[in-house]
């Protein structure tokens, strides 16, 4: 049953473009009439009509407890009982700089945001004006947010819609970007080699995850760290969606490879609007009101998302097995798919991450990514989605495992998983 959502869908249509407020909702691309949701709790959410499903989505990454965890809503309630903003200072912001500081020890000093494409833009600006340059290099099929100068060869929904690369940007803005084959280094040699002493920055998402999920290759993240030193540049790493999902330090502690700056979003604020920037000292000293680089926001440091990061980190730090009890679901489901697909699909997985991707090639880049067959995923979001498993509107997103998820929840999502595709295949 479907009828509430119809309806709530054709209404949002008069008054929102498109009739939601993040395009990738609209399930354009899987041919469906979006699900309106009412509640979630745990590993499951239930729509308008009374229809409850398994969810993978996650709130794409920031689920990894689950919904509605106690101890989350229990420390937000609270929060919301002093008040909920003040533009002005706060204990927790404190609290929160010094804990990322401890499970994120490249990130010193940081400054909080309200969402992840504000993190990525600010960190850009300041690697700008710590290096005195202006060109950075991003990769092609990553996604930084919709900031102006980062919508050049981007990922996530722009990878579903008629024109990759968004209207109404100028091409002033995005002049200084220079974009680069993921997992190829000689693209990011051959541009350094272009722009002598020109680049600020290379930007990049250390797995690449809004092209589907796409891990990196033995050595590229390696290769990147010591190129931005050789030639002067900053490297950034975009952990929106790696931050705490791959291991307690982010893709950095995983992959043993450190950045100058990071950029955090989804899971640092446990379900609530946030997003962090931060480095070593001597970069992040370039913020206004200690430097040059002008940064500000209102509802920076927001006391009820800040309520419920902290909530949320301390309980990740406090039970480290999460990471290995996330693992475990993850290859029971991607080993569920190999055996009912065999090589007629690739299946990326890395951590609590994966993505199922039609196609019997290696996905290892954007080109590959997009050899897969979206009308095929689209009847396989169908099925699952007609059988109680919400997954991404799209081939090109992650699919999120949460602690929440139980035994249960996987091996039924198994099930269906295999049924499907022994019907396609």
């Amino acid at each position: 049953m479907d009828t509430r959502s119809r309806e709530l869908f054709e209404a949002a249509k008069r008054h929102i473009p498109g009739g939601v407020n993040s395009p990738v909702r609209a399930f354009g691309s899987v041919g469906r009439t979006p699900r309106f949701i009412a509640s979630a709790h745990g590993s499951r959410i239930v729509d308008v009509d009374g229809n409850e499903m398994i969810d993978y989505v996650c709130s794409w990454g920031p689920g990894i407890l689950g919904h509605a965890h106690p101890r989350v809503i229990e420390k937000v309630r609270e929060a919301c009982g002093y008040g909920l903003t003040y533009g002005a200072p706060t204990e927790q912001e404190v609290q929160m700089a010094e804990l990322l500081a401890e499970l994120i020890p490249s990130m010193e000093v940081s400054r909080l945001v309200s969402s992840g494409t504000e993190a990525v833009m600010s960190a850009i600006r300041v690697a700008r004006g710590y290096t005195q340059r202006d060109k950075i290099i991003k990769f092609k099929g990553c996604y930084h947010g919709h900031s102006d100068g980062l919508l050049v060869k981007a990922g996530s929904a722009a990878l579903t819609t008629s024109v990759p690369d968004s209207a109404g940007v100028p091409a002033d803005y995005t002049k200084n970007t220079l974009v680069a084959l993921y997992n190829d280094p000689a693209s990011v040699e051959a541009l350094f080699q272009a722009n002598p002493e020109e680049v600020a920055a290379v930007v990049v998402e250390p797995v690449a995850a809004n092209m589907g999920v796409v891990p990196p290759a033995r050595g590229f993240l390696e290769f990147l760290r010591e190129i931005t030193k050789q030639n002067g540049a900053l490297l950034i790493f975009d952990e929106v969606i790696t931050g705490f999902r791959l291991a307690l330090g982010g893709a950095q502690e995983y992959f043993h490879v450190t950045p100058d700056l990071t950029t955090l979003g989804k899971i640092v604020g446990g379900g609530m609007p946030i997003g962090v920037y931060g480095g070593k000292r001597g970069i992040m000293e370039m913020i206004s009101p200690l430097g040059p680089v002008y940064q500000a926001g209102t509802l920076s440091g927001n006391p009820i998302a800040t309520a419920a990061g902290l909530e949320t980190l301390r309980i990740l730090r406090e039970d480290p097995g999460i990471y290995q009890r996330l693992e475990e679901k993850a290859v029971r489901i991607a080993e569920s798919v190999r055996e009912a697909a065999g090589e007629a699909v690739c299946v990326n997985r890395i951590g609590s991450l994966l993505s199922i991707f039609f196609t019997p090639e290696q996905v290892t880049d954007y080109e590959s990514a997009v050899s897969s067959d979206t009308a095929w995923y689209a009847e396989y979001f169908g099925y699952l989605l007609d059988h109680g498993i919400y997954t991404a509107p799209s081939q090109f997103e992650a699919m999120f495992v949460s602690d929440a998820h139980t035994g249960e929840d996987i091996e039924t999502t198994c099930r269906v998983i295999r049924d499907c595709l022994r019907r396609m295949i």
